[in-house]
């Protein structure tokens, strides 16, 4: 049985690469910490004959060098020189493989493949060939690429127009986990969270395996965030500055994209970004923006209709959010600084807005829950100068489901002030889209409302917390 959360359409795809009687040429790609290269290892665990990770920063000798130890160690060559070239390399990886005689697809891993291919090294020029010439010649190797730098792998392999197009068989864009298999993880590390607890954990790490494998056992969400994220060598004190420069090429641009977005909760137009982040619009802004989109970090969200010029972006990644919001500005506070900041009035009013990125992140659950996931809908953002919505779920069978998303550990309760602003949401989505479909109210929150006369004149239905836990 194959210890893999979670993963159900990854390890679909998978299988079907190795059913099929052809070779395969897969691309795995997603931010880094994502889980790609455990994916991989462990589902193809009894298949995989040969595997090489990538050098951060290594010279082209050291690529060399590295790859030369892997072939040795599966050949049991003790004596063999380094090959001074990537062709003189998967030739020797060709020979090697032409020993291997059990039957069955055979998997080639190439892990972190961006770093391998450094500048005139004539890499990629390399593979190209070994895949063209030799694997296409063949019905049973299964070749994976893995990269956590985006830009690198859509741009060069995925969109390749040299001696890679089209020659990808599948691709796997790897996101985080959501959080079913968020909780499925935490226990199966022994960690028995309610369902509360296990949302304040994704709001501020989000569904990233390695950051969620850091949590201890024993320890409350506040004590294991503050140990994380506060302590002076906590292991996401600093990430942050970390991650966006080990995936993207001179990601200053990206960080500027990053931080702007930050200071925005409810989303910004391409319009409003490239105005407050400063930079040039263009091809470069276009490709920087598209790279943050590939990689999670940024979702966007089309508008009602698809007024392209009106879809808003959303920084979406919950680990970047939480650390521009607390972590950065409190980061040398020492042990117990969130044991403190997480009672403010500051954390309480951000949980707000997380949780509204959260549930536009489980779209596909909150439509489960609403038993409307068999009909055919669209899912959009809608707003003018009088009132904005986050989430409009428009149904092919004459209905429109207003959503809003309220998190409160408690019953929530729909005040005469709210109630008015919601009318008022509703009259204005029916005035200026002239829509004649029902529209439908539905509020998303962690453990339901407290009836009372505005509740039950508005609501057409109310999702709690474990409608967002659906598989």
């Amino acid at each position: 049985m194959r210890n893999i959360i979670g993963r159900k359409a990854e390890q679909a795809l998978l299988k079907e690469a190795v059913d099929h009687d052809k070779s395969e040429l897969i691309a795995v790609y997603g931010r880094r910490r994502i889980g790609k290269t455990y994916l991989i290892r462990e589902y193809f665990k009894k298949n995989l004959v040969f595997e090489i990770t990538g050098l951060y920063g290594g010279s082209l000798n050291d690529q060399l060098e590295n790859f030369n130890k892997e072939i040795k160690s599966r050949s049991r060559k003790k004596k063999q020189e380094a090959p001074k070239t990537w062709f003189h390399a998967f030739t020797m990886l060709e020979s090697y493989l032409n020993t291997l005689k059990s039957r069955g697809k055979k998997v080639v891993f190439i892990d972190e493949f961006p770093w391998i291919a450094t500048p005139k090294s004539k890499f990629l020029m390399a593979f190209e060939n070994f895949w063209n010439s030799y694997c296409t010649k063949r019905d049973d190797l299964i070749v994976v690429i893995c990269g956590s730098a985006a830009s690198y792998m859509v741009q060069k392999i995925i969109k390749n127009k040299g001696g890679l197009h089209n020659r990808i068989t599948r691709k796997i864009r790897l996101l985080p986990f959501n959080l079913s298999e968020t909780e499925q993880f935490l226990l199966k590390k022994g960690i028995k969270y309610t369902r509360y607890d296990v949302i304040q954990v994704y709001m501020s790490l989000g569904g990233v395996p390695h950051y969620l494998e850091k949590l201890s056992k024993g320890m409350s969400v506040s004590q294991n965030i503050d140990k994380l994220c506060f302590s002076k060598d906590g292991v996401l004190n600093d990430e942050f500055n970390q991650l966006f420069a080990s995936l993207f090429d001179n990601s200053e641009r990206h960080l500027k994209l990053i931080k702007t977005l930050a200071r925005s909760n409810k989303g910004l137009s391409r319009n409003e970004l490239i105005s407050q982040s400063q930079l040039p619009s263009g091809g470069d802004f276009s490709l920087k923006l598209d790279e943050l989109i590939e990689s999670g970090f940024v979702t966007d969200y089309p508008y009602f209709q698809n007024k392209k010029q009106l879809t808003l972006y959303r920084l979406s990644d919950e680990y970047s959010m939480f650390y521009l919001k607390f972590i950065d500005k409190n980061k040398t506070g020492g042990e117990g600084t969130w044991q403190k900041l997480f009672t403010m009035q500051s954390y309480v009013s951000w949980c707000g807005f997380a949780f509204e990125t959260l549930c536009l992140k489980h779209i596909q659950q909150i439509k489960k829950a609403l038993r409307i996931d068999a009909i055919y809908t669209t899912s959009s953002s809608w707003f003018n100068e009088n009132a904005q919505i986050d989430m409009l779920i428009d149904r092919s069978d004459n209905v429109m489901h207003l959503c809003e998303m309220k998190f409160y550990n408690a019953a929530f309760t729909i005040d005469k002030s709210y109630y008015l602003n919601l009318k008022n949401k509703i009259a204005e989505l029916r005035r200026e889209t002239k829509t004649r479909k029902n529209i439908f109210l539905t509020l998303i929150t962690i453990n339901g409302i407290k009836e009372n006369k505005y509740s039950n004149e508005l609501l057409d239905s109310c999702l709690n917390a474990d409608s967002l836990f659906f598989a």
